[in-house]
């Protein structure tokens, strides 16, 4: 059987990306996109659906996660090329499948910068200088497509240090919630309170994992630089996985020390549970905590924005879209098209602003796209059975169990955004079934 790793390329090839990425940048891409701005916000949410306890939750979803990160990390470190779950689909089930996949990603990471977008021009940024929306999201977007198209090494350093940012506003808290409990005003006891008045401890678990999973999401956008990624058989696994648990690590912590210093009643009522615990503790002025958010939503907007474009890049690469999407700068060999065309996509949605539609469906569409990736990883291992002892191999169960994980997550959400995604799932499915149509001729 004919490796698929190793097929030769033709001449007329799209010029192939600058490998760039060691593996500190990558843990700090993953981290960086992970860490995003929806841990400010979800503490009070999941302990809503929870209870007080928010750190279990926390620590089901990341272990669930870690589930679907195994078959990604099996799945780039064999076929180490941009286009991500799209490609893996297209090798496992053909090119509907992978279409499929790609859009579902496309859309979510689109929707997401534009929504990101609209956040940054919201409550934060009026904390320090009133401006109009509008050209707050033109700039905004504008500044985050140059960066990308100036060079993946320059928007991950720049990942970076908004990384070092975020971490370090979430630690602030977990010592405040330490400092509170300390001098007498928390209570640990709330630490095991499980349950809610309408679910048992149990119900309120996988309840509060579900909205607790949509914080880890964010891991699988690094496969789709995979490809500028210096020997990413090596720095891939190790930057996913200590990724994931370094974020999960100071979820559990933020969980804790929230619960621990601040009354759930007023973690729940708040829209940022976070800094009550500023609050609550003292001393420490709360425009920091506007400043770190500003720089959490721009961090995740670049992120986002550059797996976008790598995305778009890959399928086009694979016939799913169309070819000008290939065409990258000679010079610094960064995706101009893709980047122009996913940044021009997300502005026209956050300018007209209906993007609540969409985003409330995220979590949906990347469970059907995680779903494709744990059944990916397992057919493609079956066809290609040539030893590769150079690449990750997780255990069969993992990627059965992930699947599952999936599975049982969609059947928590609710019956209103499921009738949203499958009027997306429909659209994709109907331009998939072109594009299928389309590579069909082209053999």
């Amino acid at each position: 059987m004919k490796d698929l790793r190793t097929t030769p390329q033709p001449s007329n090839a799209p010029a192939p990306l600058k490998k760039a990425l060691t593996t500190p940048l990558l843990y700090f891409f993953i981290l960086g996109d992970v860490l995003g701005a929806g841990v400010y916000v979800l503490v009070g949410q999941v302990a809503a659906d929870s209870g007080a306890a928010v750190w279990v939750p926390l620590v089901v979803a990341l272990c669930l996660a870690l589930l679907t990160a195994a078959s990604y990390a099996e799945l780039v470190t064999a076929y180490p090329r941009a286009g991500g779950a799209s490609h893996y689909a297209t090798l496992a089930y053909g090119p509907f499948a992978g279409f499929l996949a790609g859009f579902c990603m496309l859309a979510a990471g689109i929707v997401s910068v534009a929504a990101l977008a609209r956040g940054f021009a919201g409550d934060y940024l009026t904390e320090f200088v009133t401006l109009p929306v509008v050209l707050v999201v033109i700039v905004f977007l504008a500044a985050l497509a140059l960066l990308n198209a100036r060079g993946i090494r320059e928007s991950t350093r720049a990942n970076a240090v908004a990384t070092v940012i975020e971490v370090s506003g979430l630690l602030l808290v977990i010592g405040l919630g330490v400092w509170i409990v300390l001098r007498g005003d928390g209570d640990l006891g709330r630490l095991t309170q499980l349950g809610t008045d309408s679910h048992g401890p149990a119900a309120a678990v996988l309840s509060g994992a579900v909205l607790a999973y949509y914080s880890f999401v964010g891991f699988e956008t690094s496969v789709n630089v995979a490809e500028e990624t210096r020997d990413p058989r090596r720095s891939y696994p190790r930057a996913l996985f200590g990724a994931l648990i370094t974020a999960g690590a100071v979820y559990a912590l933020v969980g804790a020390a929230a619960a621990a210093a601040v009354p759930t009643d007023r973690l729940v009522s708040s829209s940022g549970p976070l800094l009550e615990v500023v609050r609550e503790a003292g001393g420490v002025p709360t425009e920091l905590f506007g400043a770190v958010a500003l720089v959490a939503v721009a961090n995740g907007a670049l992120l986002t924005g550059i797996m976008s474009s790598r995305l778009a890049y890959g399928m086009a690469r694979d016939g799913l879209l169309p070819g000008f999407l290939t065409k990258v700068l000679p010079g610094r060999r960064t995706p101009w098209a893709a980047i122009a065309a996913t940044a021009a996509l997300s502005l026209l949605l956050a300018l007209t602003g209906d993007v609540a539609t969409l985003a409330s469906t995220l979590v949906l569409l990347l469970l059907v796209v995680f779903f494709l990736v744990n059944t990916a990883a397992l057919v493609l291992r079956r066809r290609d059975t040539t030893a590769r002892p150079d690449h990750f191999r997780a255990p069969t169960v993992v990627p059965l169990l992930g699947a599952a994980s999936c599975v049982a997550l969609a059947t928590q959400i609710e019956r209103e955004v499921w009738f949203r995604g499958l009027i997306v799932l429909a659209v994709g499915a109907a331009c998939g079934a072109v594009a299928a149509r389309r590579l069909r001729r082209r053999a």
